[in-house]
């Protein structure tokens, strides 16, 4: 059964939680699931990374803060198109769309 699986990252590449949730979002896409990622705060800063890109590219729906781009300095020129810069408002809808929905902050 298909399901939605929803991740919120607040932290930076350097965190150990950055690579945990690329494997779980990477697994979720092989095992056929929708992924809805989410990316605030310092977790704005993983948008440039390769890992994170290719999950964009490959299927998960990737939203970032806007706010946490400009508030971190995260260039959003030459962003990949499959980036979306978005608000609070589509969090809350990721968290009602999604079963389950996961929280790394």
């Amino acid at each position: 059964m298909k399901r939605k699986l929803g991740i919120l990252l607040a932290l930076p590449p350097s965190d150990p939680s950055a690579t945990t949730v690329h494997g779980l979002a990477q697994a979720a896409l092989d095992a056929g699931h929708e992924v809805y990622l989410y990316l605030i705060d310092e977790g704005v800063k993983n948008i440039h990374s390769p890992p994170y890109q290719q999950l964009a590219t490959s299927g998960t729906k990737m939203f970032a803060c806007a706010y946490g781009c400009q508030q971190h300095h995260v260039s959003t020129v030459d962003l990949d198109p499959s980036i979306s810069l978005s608000g609070l408002v589509v969090l809350s809808g990721i968290i009602d769309a999604c079963d389950p929905f996961l929280s790394f902050t």
